[in-house]
């Protein structure tokens, strides 16, 4: 397997991740990103237990699956997640991952959009400054855009 950079999910596809026409389903796409994005988040200091800490989590509003190749049963893929958006007022970001087999090859990207959601007052809220600096390691996409 070729090495890449920010890959925060490889793993076997198994038996339960495969549909009726014998390849990955596509909710297994979004169950394999979101192991990603969250294992990404806990590296860069993003724990759950520093996000409970400030009553906050991420949440989505849009999560787009672009397919290109199929993935099979006992095939391993490596997922790359970046960050491509970020809004420093109302921090909401966007963040793309990459599904690689083995083999290199692109079989997936999937989009997704989201901001922090206060958790007690149930309302979107703003990164808390303490929490800025682990902002700062999460890798950025090559066209990554901010804004204010």
């Amino acid at each position: 397997m070729k090495i890449m950079e920010n890959i925060f999910y490889q793993g076997q596809i198994i038996w339960a991740q495969i549909d009726a026409n014998r390849h990955m389903r596509h909710s297994a796409y979004a169950d394999i990103c979101a192991q990603a994005r969250s294992n990404m988040l806990n590296k860069m200091g993003f724990s759950l237990d520093k996000f409970a800490e400030f009553h906050i989590g991420p949440i989505l509003f849009r999560e787009e699956l672009i397919y290109f190749k199929e993935v099979h049963l006992d095939e391993y893929v490596q997922v790359k997640v970046e960050l491509t958006k970020y809004n420093k007022t109302n921090s909401r970001f966007s963040f793309i991952h990459q599904v690689f087999r083995n083999d290199g090859v692109l079989c997936c990207t999937v989009n997704v959009d989201g901001a922090w959601l206060d958790l007690h007052k149930r309302k979107l809220t703003k990164l808390p400054e303490e929490m800025e600096p682990y902002l700062a390691k999460i890798p950025r996409s090559e066209n990554y855009a901010e804004t204010e």
